[in-house]
């Protein structure tokens, strides 16, 4: 079964003494399971966001311990700050991850929440898809008034706290208030002007944040508000939905930025967010010189907004994850104030393990490791990464012919060609691991105890599924090298004829990935007792066979014909 898996995104009112910051941080690792991701400070908002993730139930345990140690270190009675805050821990968000719902999020929210109000004797409030009644869904409601404000809104009773002391007592005026969610992945963004004015930069927020700006008589600044039958002010909305955003001065770096919440990247992804705060800066006479991410970012963030500024210059999009996260890097400016390390800011990278990797290995050390005593990596790993090969030939003669002079009028018809090509690759290459895998799943059946009729059936039962396992992995990689043929078949018929023999030693690479891996189908479906399992994998593998040596036949007949 999946684990569940949340990711926790505390902000703490300190972001300048970095012996308190360290040691608030550090405290979710005293956790097992709990992996620390993010400490990102900034000293102008005097605030540092921290991310880790891990099981629900460790993850509110180490959102806890946090929580409890800010308000040991943190006096909000000398706090001051850019950014709105109101507690220690002033915001603890939870965020599902995988394998779990907003609305379990939110049941572990409140149990979190109970938790820091019995007994740490912290006040809060429930806010986002966590909150108890409509008016506390948005963090701007429950936060206003802010610290200085806190003392008279805890006594009133439509703020009374959903956890912790309706009063401010000599422990609440040290640690605040804290207010605990869960939300959907949020993207706290800011975008770099040039210029200092505050007013300018909250101009142009109002211009693109959902809630757009109050309406008012004569002077849209200072003229008298526009009020609803309802005795509300009526606003005129901005561009994009799912964005907050304010202007302010950040004196650490000499500039006004628009400091944005993308609350839903799905509605309103970073990129889009980007390009409209260039377009109302320029009307406005300011320009954008660039962009800064505070916190993490998911992968498929930085990919989509690498595709969007490839689209714009009319190349093709079949290029690989690192280049297409240097062009929305690039694009975004996201190195403008300061170096941007995407292995420390986009959230999969950070979790990927150490385990060690063929495809990770230099080719030297890859035939190297191959050609040592172990019997893996073997004949299915490798028919793998011919494959591998193979395809990205096609996938080159794909991006180079959607770049050529004159084609422009046809670069999507390639990029289309080498996305396909790319995903072919990556499927590839994830098999030239897991064929090794498959076969150490068979060496551990046989290493497991046979002293008993209850061990001796066990380890039979292991034996046969890794060994079913280990003719499944060979029979997708003959299934992903034949269908990767269309590429290299199209490329040598469409693409630059001056790489045409590049096409040409795909197919040849991918023609021998399938028979490879058929070997390999053939040589392990012999161990198989279930004859009826090995019998159909056989069969359709020699179907995929005969109809690879066709498609190599007529490519290897059509390129000669072209030399």
């Amino acid at each position: 079964m999946n684990k569940q898996l949340i990711e926790c995104v505390p902000n703490i009112s300190e972001g300048r003494d970095i012996t308190k910051i360290n040691a608030i941080a550090n405290v979710v690792e005293t956790v097992e399971g709990v992996k620390l991701l993010d400490v990102d400070p900034g000293k102008a908002t005097n605030r540092t966001v921290i991310t880790f993730v891990g099981e629900p139930e460790n993850v509110i345990e180490a959102a806890f311990r946090l929580i409890k140690k800010a308000s040991e270190l943190i006096d909000m009675n000398k706090h001051s700050g850019e950014h709105p805050r109101f507690g220690a821990t002033d915001v603890c968000p939870l965020v599902p991850i995988s394998n779990i719902s907003l609305e379990e999020a939110a049941k572990y929210a409140h149990k979190l929440g109970e938790r820091v109000g019995n007994e740490l004797g912290i006040p809060g409030y429930f806010y986002e898809n966590a909150a108890k009644e409509e008016k506390r869904k948005n963090l701007a409601n429950c936060r206003s008034g802010e610290y200085e404000g806190l003392k008279e809104k805890l006594v009133k009773p439509e703020w009374k706290p959903d956890f912790g002391p309706a009063e401010f007592n000599t422990s609440v005026a040290k640690s605040g208030a804290t207010a605990i969610s869960a939300r959907d992945f949020l993207i706290a963004y800011n975008i770099n002007l040039n210029t200092t004015s505050t007013r300018r930069a909250n101009a142009i927020a109002f211009d693109i944040r959902e809630a757009g700006r109050i309406l008012r008589e004569g002077n849209p600044s200072t003229g008298k508000k526009v009020l609803d039958a309802n005795g509300e002010p009526v606003r005129i909305p901005g561009k994009l939905k799912a964005v907050k955003g304010i202007g302010w001065y950040i004196e650490e770096y000499g500039i006004a930025q628009i400091s944005y919440n993308l609350t839903n990247i799905s509605i309103t992804s970073m990129h889009v967010a980007f390009d409209e705060t260039v377009k109302a800066a320029t009307e406005r006479g300011l320009r954008v010189t660039g962009s800064e991410l505070i916190g993490l970012i998911p992968l498929k963030a930085m990919l989509d907004a690498g595709d969007y500024f490839l689209r714009k210059q009319h190349r093709s999009l079949g290029i690989s994850e690192e280049e297409k996260i240097k062009i929305a890097v690039k694009s975004l400016g996201l190195d403008d104030l300061k170096p941007f390390n995407p292995k420390e800011k986009i959230i999969e990278y950070l979790l990927e393990d150490d385990t060690k990797k063929l495809v990770d290995l230099t080719v030297t050390g890859f035939a190297e490791e191959t050609a040592g005593e172990s019997m893996a990596p073997g004949g299915g790993s490798i028919s793998a990464y011919v494959g591998a090969l193979g395809v990205s030939l096609g996938t080159m003669v794909a991006n180079l012919s959607s770049h050529k002079a004159g084609w422009d009028d046809k670069w999507e018809f390639y990029s289309d060609w080498a996305v396909k090509g790319q995903a072919y690759k990556n499927k590839l290459l994830f098999l030239v691991d897991e064929d090794t895998n498959a076969f150490n799943k068979i060496i551990d059946g046989f290493r497991m105890p046979k002293s008993t009729n209850e061990e001796i059936e066990a380890r039979k039962q292991a034996i046969e599924t890794a060994t079913k396992y280990a003719t499944e992995i060979p029979f997708e990689v003959m299934q992903t090298a034949y269908n990767s043929m269309e590429v290299m078949k199209t490329m040598v018929k469409e693409g630059m004829q001056s790489s045409i023999s590049d096409a040409g030693v795909g197919i040849l690479c991918a023609k021998t990935a399938v028979t490879g891996a058929y070997f390999n189908v053939r040589i392990n479906a012999k161990d198989i007792k279930d004859r009826n399992f090995a019998d159909a994998i056989i069969s359709k593998a020699k179907d995929i066979y005969k109809k690879t040596c066709a498609i190599e036949k007529e490519i290897m007949d059509y390129i000669d014909s072209k030399m």
